[in-house]
């Protein structure tokens, strides 16, 4: 119940941000294994490894957008 007689009204504590850690760490994750993907693909003779950081490149790409999409406040 609030104070009728209070004067300042009490400090809004900011929302938390959901994720936290977890979206930065995707991001990070994200440009790492898109740029070996690149290297490997054009460098290397094994086509497994680059497809491999390819997939992790996908892989981290999709958590993102489902998350995004989960955490998104609704405009109406």
């Amino acid at each position: 119940m609030t104070d009728p007689y209070r004067i300042t009204d009490a400090p809004v504590a900011a929302p938390k941000k959901p994720g936290g850690l977890l979206r930065p760490l995707l991001w990070l994750v994200l440009f790492i294994s898109a740029a070996a993907n690149v290297v490997l693909s054009t460098a290397a003779d094994n086509p497994w490894i680059s497809s491999a950081f390819g997939l992790v490149a996908v892989l981290c790409a999709v958590t993102l957008l489902v998350h995004h999409r989960r955490n998104r406040t609704r405009e109406s």
